[in-house]
């Protein structure tokens, strides 16, 4: 098992630390200094971050200036269920499958 893997899709990270900002997945090509590559990153947490400290960001998908960022070296694991967090695209297409859902008995 690598030591570091993409939060976005479970390849395994081979970069060394200090990770540079503008370093991507080799194979989603996702920002790999982003919130959701990080340890801190939790949504229990307010603004989706164990760090007190660390200043708000808008979009945890991307990569950012975080000074309190670091690898997050649990494993890669697609949360599944009604309460789960979903990405962007997830969100989107679910709202255009209930938008053009047919109805029972039109047809």
């Amino acid at each position: 098992m690598p030591a570091f893997q993409c939060q976005s899709c479970g390849a395994p990270i081979t970069l060394a630390a200090p990770i540079p900002r503008d370093a991507e997945c080799d194979a989603c090509r996702h920002d790999v200094r982003s919130c959701r590559n990080c340890r801190h990153y939790d949504l229990r947490y307010n603004n989706a971050c164990k760090e007190t400290e660390a200043e708000p960001v808008a979009d945890k998908e991307r990569r950012n200036f975080c000074e309190y960022f670091d690898l997050n070296p649990a494993p890669f694991g697609r949360a599944a269920g009604p309460g789960a967090p979903r990405s962007r695209a997830d969100d989107a297409r679910a709202k255009l499958d209930a938008l053009f859902k047919k109805k029972p008995g039109s047809g």
